[in-house]
């Protein structure tokens, strides 16, 4: 049986805010990204479910 793909909000776009510590592509963490395919996809379903706030914070203070 073939393995299906992980999930993943990344849009190729990887470089960390240094005031929020969101990525400016996908809004992950750091901490999120490097342990994106050990999680579950419950828990990145639950990351997934953070970025449209993130994405928008950043968007508001001019980051994106």
């Amino acid at each position: 049986m073939p393995i299906a793909p992980i999930k993943t909000p990344c849009i190729k776009v990887c470089a960390v805010d240094g005031q929020t510590g969101y990525c400016l592509g996908c809004g992950r963490t750091l901490p999120e990204i490097g342990r994106w395919v050990q999680m579950t996809p419950e828990a990145r379903d639950d990351v997934i479910a953070c970025l449209p706030e993130r994405i928008a914070h950043l968007e508001a203070i001019g980051k994106r």
